[in-house]
């Protein structure tokens, strides 16, 4: 008579195993970014990838539903609408290479993002958020420290020694305080949760990114207003936002050009505001001469030398050569044009209604994320920028796991928002 199989358990202890270093690695990722600021898409492709292979030890027949029902629900159809029209920018782009090597940087991460916000909640062990806030108290010291005496660990790791190496980091921290204190306060680990705002605050104020301390203050802004104010218009000032972000990315330079006093631009001479005013204004005349369908994908870096370039005044040609235009809603009207634009902005209200349905202050803390996002997003880096995108993952990751953790988590917000 044999003796009965221990494969189960040797599965389950395996997944678990898998389980742990996949959440650690996401809990160290604000202090790996500190160190290297461009790790976190290596950092979350390796979490992603644990969370997926135990989740195969597990239970494997569960795994093709779980990751395939939210793509059938109305904002992931949404989503995939909008790749799907980046991919067919590709008739038209006058580089197709490069427009390749974009979305080869692109789309992995965000699999592997996706990946990691459906698959890690609810299998994070109890360790992962307590070292996610070390990380984090760590990353805001080290920011504040090594930026008071001159960049000395910059110069110890042999890195270029410039303030801005910092600021990657510190919009990272911008995306995942808010999520990751919620989950603490929920672990009735409080004192943790507030240190964690605090430190993450701290590093961001002291760095020399203008665009972190912006989404620090629209994150925490709508945050409170939203704990404050009804349901409905809490989601209808964020949809007025992200509307408004969409709608005028392209008038934006004009704007700011009229509106923005000179001494504001003095105030923000770090933030380098009078050049992205021009920025803003040389993209936008690219827009209003192609308004239809754009340059095609991935195209900023040599948004130059596209045809579109051909038939913007010459005064605002030159510009048009930085990279991109530092506001990511105004880089998808003039790669992807206004199909993009509609797309990406029903992509957005389809997540506010997903966020609607949440409790307080769930709710609340998935506002601020927008807000803080929102903000960055609009005046500064490359949308398709594989840190940024990994950093949202993250956030989104941090946020599921504070709603599983949740007495009354229903299953119909088992798709990441």
């Amino acid at each position: 008579m044999r003796a009965p199989s221990n494969g189960p358990a040797a599965s389950e202890e395996l997944a678990s195993r898998l389980y742990a270093a996949g959440a650690a690695l996401l809990a160290v990722l604000p202090l790996a970014m500190v160190l290297a600021n461009r790790s976190s898409p290596a950092v979350i492709g390796l979490a992603a990838l644990a969370f997926l292979v135990g989740r195969v030890f597990e239970d494997r027949r569960t795994l093709a539903p779980r990751l395939l029902s939210p793509l059938r629900q109305p904002l992931g159809l949404a989503a995939l609408a909008c790749l799907a029209w980046c991919l067919v920018s590709f008739a038209w782009t006058p580089f197709p290479h490069a427009s390749l090597r974009v979305l080869g940087e692109f789309l992995p991460i965000l699999v592997g993002a996706y990946l990691l916000a459906c698959l890690a909640p609810g299998r994070i062990p109890a360790f992962a958020p307590r070292l996610a806030a070390g990380a984090i108290l760590l990353a805001g010291l080290v920011i504040a420290v090594d930026l008071a005496s001159d960049l000395a660990l910059e110069r110890a790791l042999g890195h270029r020694v410039a303030a801005f190496v910092h600021n990657r980091p510190a919009l990272t921290l911008d995306l995942l305080a808010g999520p990751l204190a919620l989950v603490l306060w929920r672990a009735r680990a409080r004192g943790l949760a507030v240190a964690t705002l605090a430190f993450a605050a701290l590093g961001v104020l002291r760095s020399i990114s203008g665009a972190a301390q912006l989404g620090l203050l629209a994150g925490a802004g709508l945050f409170s207003l939203a704990q404050l104010l009804p349901r409905r218009i809490g989601i209808g000032l964020a949809g007025l936002g992200l509307g408004f972000a969409v709608a005028l990315a392209p008038v934006e330079g004009d704007l700011l050009a009229k509106v923005m006093p000179e001494a504001a631009h003095e105030h923000l001479v770090q933030s380098s505001s009078r050049a992205r005013v021009a920025i803003a204004r040389s993209f936008g005349a690219a827009v209003a001469a192609d308004p239809w369908r754009g340059a095609g994908y991935g195209t900023s870096a040599r948004f130059a030398e596209t045809p579109v370039a051909g038939r913007v005044a010459p005064e605002m040609r030159v510009l048009l050569g930085v990279g991109h235009p530092h506001n990511s809603f105004l880089q998808v009207w003039a790669e992807l044009g206004l199909p993009g634009a509609l797309l990406g902005a029903l992509v957005l209200m389809l997540m506010l209604g997903r966020i609607a349905a949440m409790p307080q202050p769930d709710r609340a803390a998935a506002l601020g994320l927008v807000a803080g996002a929102t903000a960055i997003a609009f005046v500064e880096h490359n949308g398709w920028a594989a840190w940024w995108t990994a950093g949202l993952g993250a956030a989104i990751t941090w946020m599921r796991e504070a709603a599983m953790s949740r007495a009354d988590t229903r299953p119909e917000m088992d798709g990441p928002a």
